[in-house]
């Protein structure tokens, strides 16, 4: 069968060069099935070719989140005014009121806005494993969603009960290294958009079953392992405990490192290891400062960019970008302020924000040459930015960059392209077709609109919220510090 061909015409390309350096370039784009097989001026279609007009329009790679928690879309809207203590129990731990069905609808909601604020590949922390239906509903949702994903099959800490605050100490029973045989002998999932990864954060586990665990994993063909790391975790710094195990190498991602060392940024390099900064969630809930535009560490060649918990904040990488990117500019400019000066030149780039949301993002996952640029070979994952809407005119026009990370919103994204596939025109998110997802899980199936599926989620929700309100949360809170070591002297009003 011949593939699908579909010609952007006349849009302005985001072309990345080999030093990085991101060229507005007017030409077409010709995606031949899920490849874009072509980038040249005036490109001649044949009879059989779609053609997209995109004149007055920008054309982008598509984002790459590489930290997220797709499942959480039924918790959304709790956590504004909440510090990672305060979300432990109310957005981490409910993974225990939600059953697979629960956590197929909350995966979708994720992996939908993902792609609605122009998301195309997601590296999915799915710390949500209660039992192998759930995992398998979450992945079924992902397949269904059509967003490239990462799909990090956690060995979840899973709770007991709530009242007392028991966590299962049995964190790798012989199920959940089974269940990822069992999906691991599915692939290609998906024909390939969908990849298995692993999630592991039990760091504190003895050297033995933490090396076991990760050559396991990795004999099955795993090539991306997840870890958090924050300032002031319990054990210290993961990044020189992987590598005193001799497990950091490039397979490895950590989330956050916002308490990294200059020793853990020297070992990060000098082993292609790779970190997730995710600004909104380290800036509100106390991890402390995003590291990626660090200057003291310097690890920006090794970063990626993550939304973290859709829970908490939006999906949109630009957000993201943009809140990195003035933070850490107003971060530079303190340090002049405070000896009576002014910076000659402004700190960090836009062109450097936009590369950690794209190019970066696909070195830190390992797919450089797959992802992260409109380039001939690579994957059709694409996005169109109307260039004459009110937030973009005429800064689109003078710097297409600058308009993508300083300028646009949401609104503003009229296609998304995953795969080849249009998930999204006309700024609007195309029906989904649950059937896709039914060779992984059998509990949905149809097609819905947005509309359809937003409807079952607020049902769930209110479900949900009926669980959740017969929890004591203080209660629950003192009982999560007690199971992981944290000393409550040290949470304290001010200094």
């Amino acid at each position: 069968m011949a593939a699908n061909l579909t010609l952007l015409q006349g849009g302005t390309l985001l072309i990345h060069g080999g030093d990085n350096h991101v060229k507005a370039v007017k030409a077409d784009l010709l995606i031949e099935g899920n490849i874009i097989s072509k980038i040249e001026a005036k490109i001649t279609p044949s009879t059989n070719t779609q053609v997209i007009d995109c004149t007055d329009k920008i054309i982008s790679p598509g984002f790459i989140d590489t930290h997220h928690h797709l499942w959480q879309t039924l918790l959304k809207g709790r956590h504004a005014n909440e510090t990672l203590i305060d979300y432990f129990p109310s957005g981490n731990f409910p993974s225990s009121l939600h059953s697979p069905a629960d956590m197929f609808w909350g995966e979708l909601g994720g992996c939908l806005e993902c792609l609605d604020v122009g998301t195309t590949t997601v590296v999915d922390h799915a710390h949500l494993n209660y039992s192998p239906e759930h995992s398998k509903a979450a992945i079924a949702a992902t397949m269904s969603s059509g967003i490239r994903s990462v799909f990090c099959y956690s060995a979840t800490p899973r709770l007991e009960s709530w009242e007392p605050f028991k966590l299962n100490h049995d964190l790798l029973p012989s199920w959940v290294l089974g269940t990822l045989e069992e999906l691991v002998a599915k692939n290609p999932i998906a024909s390939g958009r969908v990849q298995l990864g692993f999630a592991f954060d039990s760091t504190y586990l003895p050297k033995e079953m933490i090396v076991a665990t990760f050559e396991k994993v990795k004999s099955l063909g795993i090539k991306l392992i997840t870890t958090h790391y924050i300032n002031g975790m319990p054990g210290g710094s993961p990044v020189e405990l992987y590598h005193n195990y001799g497990l950091l190498d490039s397979s490895i991602l950590f989330s956050h490192a916002t308490g990294a060392s200059a020793n853990d940024a020297k070992l990060l390099l000098q082993t292609n290891s790779h970190v997730s900064t995710t600004p909104s969630t380290e800036m509100q809930m106390g991890h402390g400062r995003p590291v990626a535009f660090s200057s003291e560490l310097k690890i920006e060649s090794h970063c990626g960019v993550g939304a973290d918990c859709h829970a908490n904040n939006s999906a949109s990488i630009i957000s993201e970008l943009r809140l990195l990117l003035q933070s850490a500019r107003s971060s530079h400019a303190q340090k002049f302020a405070e000896v009576g000066k002014t910076p000659k030149k402004v700190y960090k780039t836009v062109e450097e924000a936009f590369n950690l949301g794209t190019i970066g993002g696909a070195r830190a996952i390992n797919m450089e040459d797959k992802l992260g640029s409109l380039k001939v070979g690579k994957f059709a994952d694409i996005l169109v930015w109307d260039a004459m809407s009110s937030g973009m005119v005429c800064a689109s026009q003078f710097d297409p960059v600058a308009a993508v990370v300083l300028h646009s919103s949401p609104a503003d994204l009229e296609m998304v392209i995953v795969d080849g596939v249009v998930k999204k025109s006309e700024w609007m998110l195309k029906d989904i077709d649950l059937s896709a997802g039914r060779e992984m899980w059998s509990g949905e199936e149809g097609v819905k609109s947005w509309r359809d599926i937003a409807k079952e989620l607020v049902k769930r929700r209110t479900a949900m919220q009926e669980k959740v309100d017969q929890i004591d949360m203080e209660a629950a809170k003192k009982g999560v510090m007690k199971a992981f070591y944290i000393d409550e002297s040290t949470i304290v009003d001010e200094i």
